[in-house]
């Protein structure tokens, strides 16, 4: 049986494939893909595994990643390339830097794969790899044969994949292979008699005239050597091409007469082979490109971003230059991905990065720096308005009406602006001074600029300080629940509480609510703290059901952030359950503001949570946006009166008048009526003549402990407070 029907007898035997990571679990999910696929498979857990795998048994193909505790990967690559070990390599790496990809592909990775991988895309590998490395044994088998037949060497060669070639000791053609003409489109017996140089780019000839003339023979003879060779511009329409050059991989070698002048071996030219490395040519292109650009929008990332900024900042220096570095940030983005789908969100991206790439020179760069986030290089400006005007420019586009899918959408942005060099002297500063100039305007009403200052990184700081104490403070439990209770004016008896949060820093004592809710609500953390103030609420209730005090309702605060969460009543009601309480125990106070926040979807998880006994009060009513026609539609039993209008009640006064038109409006819907920050009897007199049954405030008592609240409770069993004798 001759060497090929051998291959092809094996070729019948299920590919062997050994597989290379530190990751067990990984391991697992790769061995069974492969071998629901019909492979043999291996497993090597890290690199010295795989070597000493590789010393005792032969694989057709290995899965390799890169990032390995003790051998990496590429020291894996470069012992089957020491070893010269048969097999093919495609790395499995969630390493995707250009260099590392390059690297790996330039120590004799076959291909590469990301994790995480794709399953069709690995197989596809997999099975192009199996196929490369039996045709490549098969030209391997058909090389040796050369040697013994001249007839089967003709048949190879002209067969051959890669352009097969002779050249005399003056470097003109004297043999050359059919693949030329299917490469480059010369033919054949045009091309004896000539110079190599005809066919190479007139920027390679200085390289090309080593590897042409190459005298060397065995292991030092020319190796991948990569030039580009022209191709027959007369038969070009022909070809699949795009280009005007094939780039190639070029491999020569001296041929010799042993029987030459003198009886010693004599030079008469060179033997060579190059191959076609269009298409990896191609894909490194394509790599370069995913390394260094963001996908959706087709604008630089942040890898090329630094780059670019980090060259602008060098020329600035040296030449006495300013530049501008802007990071600009969309307004209500999620509200637009959530509400119409990530698709438009995307189409919108793309749309507001060309808009803003109009407003700018060539010489700018603008750079995606994920999510609705974008960075902005303007070099060699000259002055603030140059850079106020730039900012001004992208803002009128952005606000422009885009439709998308017959939808009209409005979007703004917000801008911060850092200049070189009083913004920061490197790229890590002025990006952040950017950004924390942005931050400044989200937190004073968005769409808009502003350039950044020394005073808002002070801002920035305390900023980072209280929201890292706000991480410490959910760890090590410094938040404790208080309770302000709320009496029935004509009566004088306690009917309600109101659940308060407080914060006991270790440094700084007690802080307030309004000092943090606003930033815990900014960093997502309210999700967690409010989380925890129901539960502790629930468990305080539990604490009074188990002493034997009366049933009373409590009030407990929730931002619109919670709602918004799709596990929102999910939570409330298996927290319920977990203690034991039905939904009567519990109000649920919101602002108007986050009502009408995401105004849908907040009316349908109300209602739920209203369906399963809980009811719904509107918190400082009058500060926000309601409407008659928009409050008839809430699933809402009570209105809280801001204690803001509270506060200055006197007869005949503005704020007098709008206590009384939130008290008709809460009998004309029949809502339940709520005065809060009530301190004096002529404020309780007067509520009381409206008809506001439920009062709390200092009249009453200030907010106190859960402990304290609870012994109040035990030694008034009726409920009515010594505070009420005014009544």
């Amino acid at each position: 049986m001759s060497e090929i029907s051998m291959m092809a007898s094996k070729a019948q035997i299920k590919p062997k494939i050994l597989i290379v990571d530190d990751d067990a679990a990984m391991l697992s999910s790769l061995r069974l893909l492969l071998k629901a696929n019909g492979y043999n498979i291996e497993v090597a857990q890290g690199g010295a595994e795989a070597i000493a795998r590789l010393q005792t048994s032969d694989y057709d193909l290995m899965l390799l990643d890169l990032q390995m505790p003790g051998v990496c990967g590429h020291e894996v690559l470069m012992h089957i390339k020491d070893n010269k070990v048969d097999t093919k390599v495609i790395v499995v790496s969630g390493e995707t830097s250009f260099t590392m990809v390059k690297d790996a592909l330039t120590e004799g990775a076959y291909d590469f794969v990301r994790k995480p991988y794709d399953a069709g895309e690995l197989l596809t590998t997999i099975n192009n790899g199996l196929q490369s490395r039996t045709l490549e044994q098969q030209h391997q088998a058909m090389g040796r044969a050369l040697e013994e037949s001249e007839k089967l060497h003709r048949y190879i060669v002209n067969n051959s994949p890669d352009i097969v070639y002779v050249l005399d000791n003056k470097g003109l053609f004297t043999f050359i292979n059919d693949r030329i003409e299917v490469l480059l489109g010369y033919k054949r017996e045009n091309l004896i008699g000539k110079h190599y140089s005809v066919l190479v780019h007139e920027e390679d000839l200085a390289e090309a005239n080593y590897v042409f003339h190459e005298r060397r023979t065995g292991a030092r003879a020319s190796k991948d050597v990569e030039l580009r060779l022209k191709i027959n511009s007369e038969v070009k329409e022909s070809r699949y091409f795009e280009t005007h050059v094939l780039p190639i991989a070029l491999h020569s070698m001296g041929m010799y007469n042993p029987q030459g002048l003198n009886g010693e071996r004599e030079f008469i030219g060179t033997y060579g082979c190059a191959r076609d490395i269009t298409d990896r040519k191609r894909h490194e292109e394509l790599i370069n490109y995913q390394a260094y650009h963001d996908l959706l929008t087709s604008l630089p990332n942040r890898a090329l971003f630094e780059d670019r900024i980090t060259l602008a900042i060098a020329h600035a220096r040296r030449y006495s230059e300013n530049l501008a570095v802007m990071y600009l940030d969309l307004d209500r983005f999620k509200l637009v991905n959530d509400s119409l789908g990530h698709g438009m969100g995307d189409k919108l991206l793309q749309i507001v990065a060309e808009r803003i790439t109009l407003c700018l020179r060539a010489y700018d760069t603008l750079a995606r720096f994920g999510g609705d986030e974008f960075t902005l290089l303007l070099p060699r400006i000259r002055t603030k308005e140059d850079a106020s005007a730039v900012a001004q420019k992208i803002l009128d586009n952005i606000r422009a009406p885009i439709f998308i899918n017959s939808q009209e959408i409005f979007i703004s942005a917000s801008i911060g602006i850092a200049m070189y060099p009083h913004g920061g002297e490197t790229m890590e500063t002025l990006v952040k001074s950017a950004d924390i100039a942005m931050y400044h305007v989200k937190s004073n009403g968005k769409d808009g600029f502003r350039f950044f200052s020394d005073k808002m990184n002070d801002s920035f700081v305390s900023h980072l300080t209280v929201e890292r104490d706000l991480h410490r403070a959910l760890e090590q439990k410094q938040f404790e629940i208080f309770f302000q209770p709320k009496v029935n004016s004509l009566t004088c008896q306690i009917v309600g509480m109101e659940a308060l949060l407080r914060w006991f820093h270790p440094e700084k004592g007690l802080v307030m609510p309004g000092d943090f809710i606003h930033l815990a609500e900014q960093t997502r953390l309210i999700i967690p703290i409010g989380d925890w103030v129901f539960r502790a609420t629930c468990a305080e209730i539990c604490r009074w059901r188990e002493q034997g005090l009366p049933k009373i309702k409590v009030s407990i605060n929730i931002s619109a952030i919670q709602i918004e969460q799709d596990d929102f009543v999910k939570k409330i009601m298996s927290t319920l359950e977990e203690f034991k309480l039905s939904g009567d125990y519990i109000e649920i106070e919101i602002t108007e503001y986050g009502l009408m926040k995401n105004s849908e979807s907040s009316i349908q998880k109300l209602l739920r949570l209203r369906d399963n006994g809980l009811t719904i009060a509107i918190d400082d009513f009058g500060t926000g946006y309601s409407s008659l026609s928009y409050l008839h539609k809430l699933p809402v039993n009570t209105l809280k009166i801001d204690r803001s209008f509270v506060k200055d009640i006197e007869p005949d006064t503005r704020q007098t008048c709008i206590v009384d038109a939130i008290a008709a409006m809460a009998t004309g819907l029949k809502l339940h009526m709520v005065a809060e920050g009530v301190e004096t009897v002529a404020q309780l007199t007067y509520l009381k003549n409206l008809g506001c049954v439920e009062v709390q405030g200092y009249l009453f008592g200030k907010p106190q402990s859960a402990q304290a609240i609870m012994e109040l409770m035990a030694q008034r069993p009726d409920g009515k407070l010594e505070a009420c004798l005014i009544c």
